[in-house]
């Protein structure tokens, strides 16, 4: 076992983060910071605060002689409360933790949040993936124009701003000649893509572009889309690419209108309800999960109910459960609030139908045929996103099979490679 000081990265929060923390190991091992904890911190909950500086906590008890970086959502949006903390040595800020140079001047500039909203470009960065060597996050996207009242991350991700096409393409032709099999389109708010780019592309415009440059990349996947966003192209793309994989995930929020308005949000239950209806009719194979804030204030029970009743009249298969956590300085937080005992109710309520329509869903697929991208030995995952165990293969990670969908096993498909016809 080696004695070298290690660099440990804790990430909390969304895909991007995810990705993020790739670019930030890439920027600190190139500086030669090892003996290190980098703490990427998220801000869409109270609770997601609180896991961070119980893990900066830790991290200090546990790796005493080790720097303790803290950056992300919340270290942008409050970077004195982080500073305060006797286990922080430096504080950096969501922009300056995807500039190599940061790291290079960790020692002499320990301390560096720059205002978010000057920001008014996002840089590509190449990484190396989340998943092994079979699937890699793109970020496309950055920032958010929408002022949501229960939302807090425009504050650490800054105003909406996308990357140029031509880079998007590069970067994906780099990485499926690297061995990369699915690549997912990321962002903060990918459906606002484009509006701050000469002739304002749209997402839709851009994912077919990509699809045509790159005609050897065998799977694309979206990460959360916004149903009030929804161009044309997209929608086409969703009914005749086989290579747009057949899962999308929405952020709904809520299924009552009254709260949908108060959240301002600019979708309706009506809308979501119709959006998925129109993509069953044309990719009848496809699923849909779904970001839903549990308790959120002025919710009474009927509105709940609402909220409810979208999961089946969605038909939403993968569920995001938010309790509903009060951001300081949102609108939202001076709105009469929900008892904690009543959102902890609701939002148990919600992920119990969550489970149940995965289960009608994952029942539904035995006897199907699917394609399975192996992601490590014997386990891959379909199209829809479906986790699949395979008896009797030893495909390598990166291979494309044909399976037959033979069960249901611990929340995930069993499954064995496909029977030729004779």
């Amino acid at each position: 076992m080696s004695d070298r000081p290690e660099l440990d990265i804790v990430t909390f929060g969304c895909r991007l983060n995810t990705y993020e923390s790739e670019v930030i190991r890439g920027h600190a091992t190139a500086a030669g910071i090892n003996d290190a904890v980098i703490v990427n911190t998220c801000a869409v909950t109270a609770e997601a605060e609180r896991q961070a500086r119980q893990a900066i906590r830790r991290a200090r008890r546990e790796r005493p002689g080790a720097r303790i970086v803290v950056t992300g959502c919340s270290a942008q949006i409050d970077p004195d409360r982080y500073a305060r903390m006797p286990e922080v040595d430096a504080v950096i800020g969501n922009q300056e933790k995807m500039k190599a140079e940061t790291f290079r001047t960790l020692d002499t500039k320990p301390f560096r949040v720059d205002d978010i909203m000057t920001v008014r470009e996002t840089a590509g960065h190449l990484v190396e993936g989340i998943d092994g060597r079979t699937r890699a996050l793109i970020q496309v996207q950055n920032g958010c124009d929408h002022r949501c009242t229960f939302c807090v991350i425009p504050y650490g991700r800054g105003n909406s701003r996308s990357m140029p096409m031509g880079e998007i393409v590069d970067q994906v032709r780099t990485l499926v000649a690297n061995g990369y099999r699915e690549i997912v389109l990321s962002g903060v708010d990918i459906t606002s893509y484009g509006a701050d780019l000469p002739g304002r592309p749209q997402l839709g415009q851009m994912v077919r572009r990509l699809l045509a440059a790159v005609p050897e990349l065998p799977r694309l996947r979206l990460s959360s889309i916004d149903v009030a966003e929804i161009d044309t192209d997209l929608m086409q793309l969703i009914a005749g690419e086989p290579r747009l994989m057949p899962h999308l995930h929405l952020s709904l929020q809520a299924g009552d209108n009254m709260i949908l308005k108060r959240m301002k949000r600019r979708h309706t239950r009506e809308q979501a309800i119709a959006f998925c209806d129109a993509v069953r009719q044309v990719r009848p194979d496809a699923v849909f999960g779904a970001d839903l804030i549990a308790g959120f204030p002025t919710e009474t029970d009927a509105m709940f109910a609402n909220s409810l009743a979208l999961v089946e009249e969605c038909g939403l298969t993968y569920l995001h459960v938010f309790p509903y956590s009060p951001r300081p300085g949102t609108p939202a937080s001076k709105m009469p609030q929900i008892a904690r005992s009543e959102i902890k109710s609701r939002a148990a309520a919600l992920r119990d139908a969550g489970d149940r329509r995965l289960g009608v869903f994952l029942e539904g697929q035995v006897g199907t045929n699917v394609s399975v991208l192996i992601e490590k030995p014997g386990i891959g995952r379909t199209g829809q996103f479906a986790l699949v165990a395979l008896a009797d293969t030893d495909d390598a990670p990166g291979t494309i099979i044909d399976t037959e969908i033979t069960g249901v096993a611990d929340g995930r498909l069993t499954g064995r490679r496909a029977r030729r016809a004779a």
